[in-house]
């Protein structure tokens, strides 16, 4: 039984990529055909963009400084007052969103230089 609903899982997934790939690739060959430019299959992406991998990695690491800052915090919070063990995920998803907000902030003031 478990592995029909694995294979039912990881089919859904191969059969989504492959419906969007292959129409991408038709919706592709009928702009082609009728004489359309290439250059709009790369609207929205410019040159001067900022690499994947550095956007990447700030905001992995902002993450991961977000998680370690939410661990101090709550781990502070539990020494000095009385909240319950609900402090550690809250603490832990607010800073992390934090993180992930400054690196959004970050990555749009990297790609404007």
């Amino acid at each position: 039984m478990e592995v029909a609903v694995l294979a039912v899982i990881f089919g859904s997934i191969f059969g989504v990529f492959y419906l969007y790939f292959s129409t991408r690739n038709k919706e592709r060959l009928a702009l082609i055909e009728k004489g359309a430019d290439a250059s709009i299959f790369m609207k929205g992406h410019s040159k001067n963009d900022s690499p994947f991998w550095k956007v990447f990695i700030l905001n992995l690491s902002l993450l991961l400084i977000g998680i370690g800052l939410g661990v101090f915090l709550a781990l502070t919070l539990e020494a000095y007052t009385t909240f319950g063990d609900a402090i550690y995920p809250a603490s832990i998803f607010l800073m992390a969103g934090i993180g992930l907000f400054v690196g959004f902030t970050l990555t749009k003031k990297l790609d404007k230089e």
